[in-house]
């Protein structure tokens, strides 16, 4: 289908529940998952490798484990071109501390996260790191709600991407497209300016090596 962003705004697009998806520049896949495991919140986390599996058969694992899928974060991991990406399962909602400290060496690492299911409603998130600061950060229906006002962090970085934002329609498109339109075109010019990569037929039909977050 596509090897970019754009399809995680589709329903459902991953799981239910939403999207957590980290994408790295500068790590693979161990250390991604590793990193992760220390942004968890609630003291110190381990990743557990456990084999390889589908979406469907990491839920069936962690429905098993802790009785409910919900009760614990699994990450599914895979690389293309140079970027390194974690999916994250079960309950991620809220779990993670800032992903600065992440990017530290000389990393790139993006956030992509939509908790579509959440009642409130929160709007999809997007963050950008490097080096252990953020570069560009903002809500992907741009409507400055959630404590955002137009794309945040370094100021000519955020500056370059709020106008190419601009430039693509946002947040100001068309009522009758609705949400889901600005979050597909906000993905997109993203996507571009950052140079993201993620391939929907491994994520969604293939089988990727697997992680459990436990703690320490």
């Amino acid at each position: 289908m596509t090897n970019g962003t754009t399809w995680l705004a589709a329903p459902r697009s991953i799981a239910f529940g939403g999207y957590h998806v980290v994408l790295a520049r500068g790590l693979w896949p161990d250390e991604l998952a590793d990193r992760l495991a220390a942004s968890v919140y609630g003291g110190d986390h381990v990743a557990e490798r456990v084999g390889e599996h589908t979406s469907d058969s990491l839920l069936e694992l962690m429905d098993d484990t802790y009785g409910d899928p919900l009760d614990g974060i699994g990450l599914r991991l895979g690389r293309t071109g140079e970027w390194t990406y974690a999916v994250a399962y079960g309950g991620w909602q809220g779990e993670f501390d800032t992903l600065a400290p992440m990017s530290r060496g000389g990393a790139h690492v993006c956030l992509l996260e939509y908790e579509e299911e959440n009642g409130k409603p929160v709007p999809p998130q997007f963050a950008y790191f490097h080096d252990g600061r953020v570069l560009s950060a903002c809500n992907l229906h741009l409507d400055a709600s959630w404590g955002y006002q137009g794309v945040e962090g370094d100021p000519e970085t955020a500056a370059r991407l709020q106008e190419l934002l601009t430039a693509a329609g946002l947040p100001d498109l068309d009522p009758e497209r609705g949400r889901w339109e600005a979050h597909r075109v906000a993905l997109g010019v993203v996507e571009r300016f950052f140079g993201l990569s993620l391939p929907w037929d491994p994520i969604v039909n293939g089988t990727l090596p697997a992680v459990m977050l436990e703690p320490a």
